[in-house]
């Protein structure tokens, strides 16, 4: 592209913003303050909410009823004189966002609406380490078809899917350049996943697997009035995410988070990723098993309900150490004052809390004068697949007009 002559190397101009980009704005604002909000707004809550005129907020609430997005519920009597308020909410099953997620030990599908509401799931459990992609996602793409098609049958439009997994995925497209606990990478998993389903004409995206679960922590947290944390998940491999005003921090290619493959010990045991004393190898669930004398193919559970407590209260302070470590010097670099303990750490966090909450006060140096916050995740079950679905949803809030135009044509 070439440059305007005044703008500076490297950088293209700011254009002014044509009528139909502006309308395309104010849809997604418009549909943004009738899905993000706790009690519905009418049409006249919008306008003073905005700025926007009564008949520009009418009018683009109009095409997002005509489009499926929002409905209107019963007006409602308002102590102001004039007509009684209709309240605009989003509109129940009139479409399917799609998280699906591939994990070391389980593949998984969850499907919701604009209003948030679980319309389907399934989890198929199995053991997925070092295996090849393809038949992976073949499986995957088995129990999506299984999962979609009722939904599909009662004639409930896709809007999109988004994959989580557990490595470095660049940005929504892809390719997975490297996933240590799977043994993949690098692959172009988007493109084996669209092959698998059949979904040429709708869009696929993924991201990593903490990135995605610390979206749908976000969207808990929000209305307790935490807006910005680091979310850590611990599972096989430990991922985390940077959220900040209830953004998800993706880093230059996506990268970012990755606490699992910090150093805890140069010297340490080798980790999936080929470098020596990563923090998974001290605080991962396989690492935590083995240090209580345990079977790695049980579930985390069995941590709480080992009869040899001794040897297990001793793996989880160890593991509560070296986290603690971790944690205190991704605080000492990002500057966040709560941390989420998500995945397999939310159940254990009453275990690991005392000896992380021993690192950071040791290790944190603004933690005398303003204390970091750990706390376990709002967001369990797989939080994921939620994170994926609903960042499907923030696509469609973001660009309500595509979807429109292809309802609407």
């Amino acid at each position: 592209m070439t440059e305007h002559p005044s703008a500076p190397a490297g950088r293209s101009p700011i254009t002014p913003a044509r009528q139909a980009s502006l309308r395309e704005h104010n849809l997604g604002m418009v549909l943004d303050q009738i899905v993000n909000v706790v009690n519905p707004p009418s049409r006249a809550d919008i306008a003073a909410s905005t700025g926007l005129t009564r008949a520009t907020v009418s009018a683009l609430a109009d095409r997002l009823i005509a489009g499926g997005l929002i409905t209107e519920l019963a007006p409602v009597s308002s102590q102001r004189a004039g007509r009684p308020a209709v309240p605009l909410v989003p509109a129940p099953r009139s479409l399917m966002a799609i998280g699906l997620e591939v994990n070391v030990d389980y593949l998984g599908v969850r499907i919701i609406d604009l209003t948030g509401a679980v319309l389907a799931e399934q989890v198929v459990t199995g053991n997925f380490r070092a295996t090849r992609p393809e038949p992976v996602m073949a499986t995957l793409a088995a129990v999506f078809a299984d999962t979609v098609a009722p939904l599909t049958a009662e004639g409930i439009p896709l809007a999109g899917c988004y994959l989580a997994l557990p490595g470095l995925v660049d940005r929504k497209t892809g390719p997975l350049r490297l996933a240590p606990n799977l043994g993949w990478g690098p692959v172009d998993v988007v493109a084996l996943l669209t092959e698998a389903t059949g979904l040429t004409d709708t869009p696929v995206w993924m991201a990593n697997e903490a990135t995605l679960a610390a979206r749908a922590e976000a969207e808990m947290l929000r209305p307790l009035g935490v807006h910005s944390f680091f979310y850590v998940s611990g599972e096989i491999g430990i991922g985390g995410a940077i959220v900040n005003d209830g953004a998800v921090m993706p880093g230059r290619h996506g990268w970012s988070g990755e606490i699992g493959h910090t150093l805890i010990d140069p010297l340490g045991p080798l980790c999936g990723c080929g470098a020596l004393g990563c923090l998974e190898q001290y605080a991962g669930k396989d690492a935590l098993m083995r240090a209580a004398g345990l079977d790695l193919a049980l579930p985390v559970d069995a941590l709480l309900t080992t009869s040899d407590r001794g040897r297990t209260v001793l793996a989880l302070a160890a593991g509560g150490r070296a986290l603690g470590t971790a944690l205190s010097n991704t605080i000492n670099l990002i500057d966040v004052d709560t941390v989420v303990l998500g995945g397999i750490y939310a159940p254990l966090a009453p275990y690991l809390l005392p000896e992380i909450q021993q690192e950071i006060s040791a290790r944190v140096l603004f933690h005398p004068w303003s204390p970091v916050t750990v706390q376990a995740a709002q967001a369990t079950d797989y939080a994921a697949l939620t994170g994926g679905a609903m960042t499907v949803l923030g696509e469609i809030v973001r660009d309500p007009s595509s979807w429109t135009q292809r309802i609407l044509g």
